[in-house]
């Protein structure tokens, strides 16, 4: 059964590193998080201030301790910039060995492969360290890019979750994407 203790592993891919976030990631973050597009599908306001989002990486790190969640700043490794963010939100193994991920990037960084590139690490990380066998992600059914994210790695979707996230707007309904680790390893096998 996997346990973290708090410890974020690095991981690495071609582009790629993801790694534990601390304070002097505030400021970058700040300004992907206070951006109204990039918080909008996340059901969350946009952010007012540094000491909100280092309040929040604080959180993240310290529920990385409990093993209630896992957080990983993405971070170009040609200059070290922190590009945003993925992770598990919650993972159960005791029976049901699921987890479900989340993740955000800055604008300026989209539709350029970072996300799949980050999520692939992810996948792999939750089935083979982790020992998952079904991973879940929930997407607002407007965000189309999310969704066509999703389906890209390999993710089903199951169906309308309706009214099941409160927001600042109100009750929101998602849709339930999932990978089973069997579909994700024949995947990975067609394409090597």
């Amino acid at each position: 059964m996997y346990k973290c203790g708090g410890h974020i592993p690095v991981l690495e891919s071609h582009r790629l590193r993801l790694r534990r976030m601390g304070r002097k990631d505030a400021p970058v973050l700040f300004s992907y998080w206070s951006d109204p597009e990039v918080v909008k599908h996340m059901n969350l306001p946009p952010f007012e201030g540094q000491e909100d989002v280092w309040q929040l990486i604080h959180l993240l790190n310290g529920l990385s301790e409990s093993e209630d969640t896992i957080r990983w700043g993405i971070e170009l490794k040609s200059s070290g910039i922190l590009i945003g963010s993925c992770g598990f939100n919650v993972w159960e193994l005791a029976g049901a060995y699921r987890g479900e991920i989340g993740y955000d990037l800055g604008r300026q960084y989209w539709r350029k492969g970072y996300m799949t590139e980050a999520l692939h690490m992810l996948l792999s990380f939750g089935y083979h360290t982790m020992g998952l066998n079904r991973i879940e992600a929930l997407a607002v059914p407007e965000n189309i890019p999310s969704r066509s994210l999703l389906r890209t790695l390999g993710f089903q979707e199951e169906g309308l979750l309706r009214e099941y996230q409160r927001t600042e707007r109100g009750f929101t309904d998602l849709l339930m994407y999932s990978l089973l680790k069997r579909d994700y390893e024949l995947s990975t096998k067609k394409s090597h």
